[in-house]
């Protein structure tokens, strides 16, 4: 069913003249400008595409119209008009004024009278209200005409400028611009995980009909459900980030923001966007409708909307969405710590998980001893329930508690790094001969820039009131390696795992006087203009070693 614009154009044109003459004429009355007033809103409305989707954007508070007409050609005069909210609720309206042909035609030729004018101006105050509605849901009208008429759709927005976008069609026989929604359109959820959800609904009858042209796309959130394909766009955007026109579910190419990460794999495209109130996850998988969410948060709620989408018109219809929540993380395994024996944890730097130690007390005081072999670690003891240490460590770190016996202690170890991380751990009663020797006030290694030539260095370092073995090792490095040498270093390792050449001396020293404890070596036979990596290892009475900061200098270039 085609629209008649020419026949509509100059007809309402010449109608509104006739009108306005007749009005000069007469006395004004309450009908004769309800007339005047509809007449004017249809004149200064803009005409609705057929067949086509049309976007329109409102103003908070200002009502925009457009119009169509059905022409009196069959006997019925099928349309549909579905209206997409894209933002917040809108109110919109059909409403239809009655007219007759004959009129329309006599007022194309200018053969009307005064009684035929006063006749039009009561057909056409007879408006009626077909159609209303408020909310933010996706609602079609479905009518039908058996005579010439005049319809005009009102939209409201109340609430901020959004935007909208509607679709009328008088044509029943070329199929519809949106993909049909089955009689039943839920989303099941089938299976709930830790860190999955599996979901499946019934076939799109489109997808039945045209599986090349169509295909199922996937939102995954932690806000809430959307209601059509266009509203989440809208709430993407919002959020602060930019998106390509229609969150580009079509498989065609395009670029991404910086906020947004792509993933194809197994014929499944997958965009998540980074937005201020979580992620928000595209998943489009064909026409599969049966699909495992996979990378979700333990003991998460997370809302899921399915849409089928017209890869052809990028149109869509939006399944009725649900939520569900992952399961709880199971707790993890706590090791059991015993007395004087030193056990080596590797902490995952990218869970961010903690890592649980358990220790009942057989002793009133007792130690926690700390070695930080690699990353950064965060430490957090509890006694019976209650904090009593909690710190980032860095070298060797002692905590002296006091308690009763058979004390809990749980000690929990987290990786404050992106990368994995690693730490030695002991707990002995306080009078146990500890296994790490008695450390200086600092760890680090100084070296002498007055001292330093083309072959030569001059390093110190602090040492105790305990006689104790240290030992100097070097290594030839790269200006590009420095980063990586420091940061990749396992502080635990000992001189085992270094090699032979790389020995400088070893030495005993010690002094009664803190003040005093300090010492110094020269290296020499040194490439001048070149960098060395410095260590120092520490050996206690126990011969585990403690290994100092490592120290970079470079030679002098000329002398």
């Amino acid at each position: 069913m085609k629209m008649s614009w020419f026949w509509f154009y100059l007809p309402l044109h010449l109608l509104m003249m006739a009108c306005l003459c007749h009005s000069i004429k007469a006395p004004t009355t309450s009908s004769q400008h309800s007339f005047k007033t509809d007449l004017f809103n249809f004149y200064h409305s803009l005409i609705l595409a057929d067949g086509k989707e049309t976007t329109i954007h409102l103003l908070k508070d200002i009502p925009k119209r457009y119009y169509f007409v059905l022409e009196e050609s069959r006997a019925l005069a099928p349309f549909t008009i579905t209206v997409t909210p894209c933002d917040v609720p809108i109110e919109w309206s059909i409403l239809m004024h009655k007219a007759s042909a004959s009129f329309l035609g006599k007022a194309a030729r200018g053969d009307h009278d005064t009684q035929e004018v006063s006749k039009s101006q009561k057909a056409l105050s007879m408006v009626s209200t077909i159609f209303n509605y408020k909310g933010n849901s996706v609602e079609t009208y479905m009518g039908m005409s058996s005579h010439s008429a005049l319809y005009m759709l009102e939209f409201l927005s109340t609430e901020r400028d959004t935007h909208i976008t509607v679709y009328l069609t008088t044509d029943t026989t070329s199929g519809h611009l949106y993909p049909e929604l089955p009689m039943d359109p839920r989303i099941d959820v089938i299976g709930i995980g830790h860190t999955t959800v599996t979901l499946t609904w019934k076939h799109s009858p489109s997808v039945l009909q045209h599986r090349e042209n169509i295909q199922y796309c996937l939102l995954v959130n932690e806000k809430h459900n959307y209601k059509s394909l266009c509203a989440a766009e809208t709430a993407i955007r919002s959020s602060g980030m930019k998106l390509p026109p229609a969150l580009a579910l079509s498989l065609s190419p395009y670029l991404l923001e910086p906020q947004q990460v792509m993933i194809l794999s197994n014929s499944e495209l997958s965009i998540i966007n980074k937005v201020t109130s979580g992620e928000v996850r595209q998943i489009c998988m064909g026409t599969k409708n049966t699909y495992t969410v996979p990378s979700l948060s333990p003991s998460t709620q997370y809302y899921f909307d399915v849409f089928v989408v017209n890869l052809l018109t990028n149109a869509s219809a939006a399944y009725t969405g649900t939520f569900a929540r992952t399961l709880e993380e199971p707790e993890p395994k706590v090791m059991e710590l015993k007395d004087g024996k030193v056990i080596q944890v590797v902490l995952d730097g990218k869970s961010q998980k903690f890592y649980s130690l358990h220790y009942q007390a057989r002793h009133r005081k007792i130690q926690f001893t700390f070695q930080l072999c690699r990353g950064q670690v965060q430490v957090h003891i509890t006694k019976n329930g209650k904090t009593v240490a909690s710190e980032n460590i860095s070298g060797l770190r002692y905590f002296s508690l006091k308690g009763k016996l058979l004390d809990i202690y749980l000690v929990q170890l987290r990786s404050t790094e992106e990368f994995n991380s690693s730490v030695k751990v002991q707990v002995s009663p306080h009078f146990h001969k500890p296994l790490f020797p008695l450390l200086p006030e600092s760890l680090k290694i100084k070296s002498f820039s007055k001292l330093r030539t083309c072959n030569t260095i001059t390093i110190a370092w602090l040492g105790t009131q305990e006689e104790s073995k240290y030992c100097v090792y070097k290594k030839r490095i790269e200006e590009d390696q420095v980063w990586m040498e420091l940061q990749s270093t396992d502080r635990c390792s000992g001189p085992e795992s270094r090699q032979k050449s790389e020995k400088v001396l070893c030495k005993y020293f010690y002094d009664i006087n803190l003040q005093r404890a300090v010492t110094t070596e020269t290296i020499k036979g040194l490439d001048a203009g070149t960098l060395y990596l410095f260590d120092v290892y520490l050996f206690g009475p126990s011969g585990i070693p403690v290994r100092y900061h490592s120290k970079v200098v470079k030679t002098r270039k000329k002398c």
